[in-house]
């Protein structure tokens, strides 16, 4: 193991630089689990449950409100064969007066039903939104490095809108699908055959399912998979905007989102001209039906079988079926559609879970070794090869070297960000050693804490936003950590100071001050490691001087390891490691390295010529 030592060490190592070809073909990702049907349903059901009560009295609305759509038909096929009988006024008058009942009470339950039913989809929409973004933060790093920010991202944004969205169309098909049966009942009692004769619509709608439903599935799930793809090309081509302007792929970029855009156009419109023919069958069932249910009622009321309001009621019966069958059979569209993305969004709470493990909290000085360090990302290609460090309790090891050299990889395993693909990271404090694959995430963050140049400000007050690394906090021991990194001043200035609203929108910030923030986020925490990935580049020449003086106070007497983007950060370190292709090629204090005269020597009289 190569360790902080007294006497420099300098190896040497011979790079190669491969050629590297501009495409505009997608890149395949490994992406998260899809659930099947079964265990989509499963997870509905289980949503359901937790609300039994509700879903009860949505079912009895629900045949409340059918019995009243079914009555009416029913009553004025009764109210014409009255007519024809020569009934009285009083009678007339009488049955009028029950079919308009009728007509409200299946107005009024059906108001009820639907309202109840949207209700219950809000609450289950609610929980499921819940469970899928609790799920998604706390997917592995490991998983997260594997699949990329885009799949995920667009299941717990672009996914759970589609599901939620269709979620009063579930509740609509539900009472759809209640009306139908209880008017086959209806149908039943009216005359069988007449029953029969309305069965004729069946066998079409059949053969236009079987033609539909093999292919709308498949359309509407490559359709949410192109959606992914193409979120995760626009998402990356923004996150690294600086690296596409730096190096002239506007264009490329462009047209790899293009690409994607088409991609995903295409498989809607497939999907489009799909349920356009499914329609057009929809209407020829319905002709089919009402055919077969007139030409059987004439064969039956010229028999003397029937009535004629028999078959006046089975003619309104299936007039007001229209509705509820034709929603039915169009919903099949937008369940495929939300089937896909409960799918995906059920897949989310699929991903492998860190496994349970016991916590452990550090006991006194914590020092950071690393052993045989290697990885790799989704390209196969190693970008670092067997790295070993030791930083002792206590003390900062910078990290320094060209862009691209592997420091920011490097950060991020030794922060337990993700984990190494082969070789260790252990903490070791007087309870012994612990390796950071063995901590969960909330465990790991009172061993280590993280600082990047790249950090967020939350919507919300100041307070709030410093909080957020530890919410139990006082308002003392939050200004206290502000003041530790020199940020006091200019939040006393603030117009409400800590209250001050700040984030999207809001009172804008300095990218200093973001990343003072960041800094006082971890002096909050506490943790007895840190590493602070180039979290002062960021500021401009004027205020660099004050994120470095912040930045020691932030490291001060805890073991640090710091992505040096200013040399004089890296002079101000107890050791200063140089990284080139993913290797530590120089080890040793500034004034070692600089009369080695090495590498690091080289970048040192680059940096003091400025």
């Amino acid at each position: 193991m190569t360790t902080a030592e007294t006497t420099p060490a300098k190896t040497t190592t011979t790079t190669t630089t491969e050629p590297t070809e501009r495409t505009t073909e997608p890149v395949t990702h490994p992406a998260l689990p899809v659930a099947t049907g079964r265990q989509s349903a499963a997870e509905l059901w289980r949503a359901v449950r937790a609300h039994r009560s509700e879903a009860l009295v949505v079912l009895l609305l629900t045949l409340l409100a059918s019995a009243g759509v079914v009555a009416g038909p029913l009553l004025l096929g009764s109210l014409v064969d009255v007519v024809r009988e020569g009934a009285t006024t009083g009678e007339l008058l009488a049955l009028l007066a029950v079919t308009a009942a009728a007509v409200l009470f299946g107005a009024v339950f059906t108001a009820l039903a639907l309202r109840a039913m949207e209700r219950l989809g809000a609450r289950i929409s609610a929980d499921l939104r819940e469970r899928v973004l609790a799920r998604a933060l706390a997917v592995e790093p490991k998983v997260l490095e594997r699949v990329g920010v885009g799949d995920v991202a667009s299941r717990v944004t672009e996914d759970v809108e589609h599901f939620v969205a269709a979620v009063p169309l579930v509740s609509s098909v539900f009472g759809a699908v209640v009306t139908v049966v209880v008017s086959a009942l209806g149908f039943a009692s009216l005359d069988y055959r007449l029953a029969l004769a309305f069965c004729a619509v069946f066998p079409v709608y059949a053969l236009a399912l079987r033609s539909y439903l093999p292919k709308a599935g498949p359309l509407y799930a490559a359709e949410r998979r192109d959606a992914a793809e193409r979120g995760r090309v626009l998402l990356e081509s923004l996150h690294g905007l600086p690296t596409v302007r730096a190096y002239d792929m506007q264009e490329l970029q462009a047209k790899r989102v293009e690409v994607a855009s088409e991609r995903n156009v295409s498989t809607a419109l497939r999907a489009l001209k799909t349920v356009l023919r499914f329609s057009v069958s929809m209407n020829a069932a319905e002709a089919v039906g009402l055919s077969a249910l007139l030409l059987t009622g004439y064969l039956l009321v010229t028999s003397g079988e029937v009535t004629v309001g028999a078959v006046t009621a089975a003619a309104l019966l299936f007039h007001r079926l229209f509705g509820p069958l034709g929603m039915l059979l169009m919903s099949f569209d937008d369940m495929q559609r939300a089937g896909s993305a409960l799918a995906r969004v059920v897949g989310v709470l699929l991903t492998p879970q860190e496994p349970e493990r016991a916590p452990r909290s550090p006991r006194g000085p914590v020092s950071l070794t690393a052993q045989g360090v290697r990885h790799s990302y989704d390209t196969g290609r190693e970008v670092l090869h067997g790295v070993d460090l030791e930083v002792p309790a206590g003390t900062s090891l910078a990290v320094v070297g060209a862009s691209g050299a592997g420091k920011t990889t490097l950060a991020a395993i030794l922060g337990g960000v993700f984990p190494a693909t082969q070789g260790q990271v252990r903490l070791v404090d007087d309870g012994g050693p612990v390796p950071v694959g063995e901590l969960d995430q909330d465990g790991l963050r009172d061993w280590v804490g993280v600082v990047s140049q790249e950090t967020h400000v939350f919507a919300g007050p100041l307070r709030d936003d410093v909080l957020f690394s530890a919410p139990g906090s006082t308002d003392e021991q939050v200004r206290d950590a502000l003041a530790a990194v020199g940020a006091d001043a200019w939040v006393r200035a603030l117009p409400q100071g800590l209250d001050t609203r700040v984030g999207a929108g809001e009172h804008p910030l300095t990218a200093s001050q973001v990343q003072q923030l960041a800094l006082a986020r971890l002096v909050l925490r506490d943790p007895p490691v840190v590493v602070l990935d180039e979290a002062t580049a960021e500021a401009g020449s004027s205020g660099a001087r004050d994120l470095e003086r912040a930045a020691e106070a932030a490291v001060r007497g805890r073991t640090a390891i710091v992505v040096a983007h200013r040399l004089t950060q890296a002079k101000a370190c107890d050791r200063i490691a140089v990284v080139d292709a993913g290797r530590v090629v120089e080890l040793g204090t500034h004034d070692e390295l600089v009369a080695l005269g090495g590498r690091y020597a080289t970048l040192w009289a680059a940096w003091s010529q400025r």
